[in-house]
């Protein structure tokens, strides 16, 4: 099926990648999203996400007339949905974006177009993504009513990629394709073909949107087991660090390093999209989920006590003035996403409980998002270095790792991530 024109709706931090890879391909791509800002700077060659090496690809892309953003959608051969996901009430899955999406597109459809859902979806989402389709477009027909005779094909193909190496996994990494209809699944298919080097593994659309959940919630639960034993070891007075690097060395066992809870638009939210499918049945699931979302409360205990054991060694002082130094804000090291961060929540936690002076070092940002510049002030690390009383580290930048071996003497660090370890 030969595609001379894609579209991909939603230019975020895994629209963009995407668009611009395809359009490395020498096809025309038009990128679609609601931010006028994003589609300005997208048009002008640049970008408004940081991710290595794509403000090269966006460039060339742009400057050689593969690549055009712009806030409507337009008629194209495929179109690529990768727009947010985020919860609604009580953890309860909010498909909002993708009907504004499917709804977008509905008007510009053509027979033999090909729709995938790439945004991490609860189980139904795509069939629920195809009946939105159907019921803006009763001229055509869709595989729900139709089969493998639809005029459209749709499919969900999930992202599993890293931030950080985008764009290198999106090429390399195996791609789960889900088709409604096995000729759904043979259209998408040939379509990242035009740029996966991994292999195009074919399944159903419900088993590829509950694959994409269950890699994430298997990495939630391991995550949940070291920052459970982080807490055990705290109380027995061991040092976890050590502890994990020696039971890693059985052959068999490989457990991941404890942080301050878990971040990011993928492993904090997805488990709960299968815990809102099946209450009932996805109790480890609802656990681990309870354990990482109950950690950066942990922390904050711990800063708690530190300041009070400051204030005992230093009685003329009082907590207006001790200053919280906090070193990271990204929900993980060397990216500039502050999606459902921990650190973030710690950090505003902080600032709005302690009467001092709270601080924050993060050099993947220029500026704080604005729920925070009213109760926290950015600073660079040497200043924070110098004023801190109470160091909090709660991401392991490299810079962190190469800079932080000298505090401030006296200082109490509180050291989430194991950097001193």
């Amino acid at each position: 099926m030969p595609f001379q024109t894609i579209s991909v709706i939603g230019l975020g931090y895994i629209g963009l990648p995407t668009a611009a890879v395809f359009a490395s391909r020498k096809k025309q791509v038009i990128g679609v999203d609601v931010n006028q800002n994003a589609v300005d700077t997208i048009n002008r060659g640049e970008i408004h996400i940081v991710e290595p090496d794509l403000d090269m690809v966006v460039n060339a892309a742009v400057t050689e007339g593969y690549l055009r953003a712009t806030t409507q959608p337009k008629p194209a051969d495929a179109f690529l949905i990768a727009v947010p996901t985020p919860f609604k009430g009580d953890h309860e899955p909010d498909l909002g974006y993708i009907e504004s999406a499917s709804k977008a597109i509905a008007p510009v459809l053509k027979k033999g177009d090909l729709v995938i859902l790439e945004s991490t979806s609860p189980v139904g989402a795509t069939e629920q993504m195809a009946a939105w389709l159907a019921e803006a477009r009763p001229d055509l027909t869709f595989p729900q009513s139709h089969g493998e005779n639809s005029d459209i094909r749709i499919a969900h193909c999930p992202e599993r990629v890293l931030p950080g190496h985008v764009l290198r996994e999106l090429v390399q990494n195996d791609r789960v394709i889900g088709g409604m209809t096995p000729k759904c699944s043979e259209a998408a298919a040939s379509l990242y073909k035009l740029f996966v080097q991994g292999e195009c593994v074919i399944t159903n659309a419900r088993t590829a949107e509950m694959c994409k959940l269950t890699e994430n919630s298997f990495r939630d639960v391991n995550i949940a087991f070291a920052n459970e034993l982080s807490i055990i070891c705290e109380k027995l007075d061991i040092n976890v660090w050590e502890l994990i690097r020696l039971a890693n060395r059985h052959p068999r066992v490989n457990i991941l390093q404890p942080g301050p809870g878990v971040g990011g638009h993928c492993i904090a939210v997805d488990p709960w999209f299968i815990v809102s499918k099946t209450p009932e049945e996805a109790r480890l699931i609802r656990t681990a989920r309870e354990v990482n979302d109950s950690k950066p409360e942990w922390v904050v205990n711990k800063v708690k006590q530190a300041v009070a054991e400051y204030l005992m060694e230093n009685p003329n002082k009082t907590a207006k003035d001790v200053t919280i130094a906090c070193f990271g804000l990204t929900f993980k090291s060397n990216i500039d996403d502050l999606r459902e961060s921990p650190a973030v929540a710690i950090t505003q936690t902080l600032a709005k409980l302690h009467p001092g002076q709270v601080i924050a070092v993060e050099p993947n940002i220029v500026r704080l998002p604005n729920e925070l510049t009213d109760s926290l002030q950015l600073v660079a690390m040497p200043a924070a270095q110098q004023a801190g009383d109470i160091f909090l580290i709660l991401v392991d930048h490299h810079l962190f790792r190469e800079s932080l071996d000298t505090l401030k003497c006296g200082a109490s660090v509180i050291d989430t991530r194991g950097i001193f370890q």
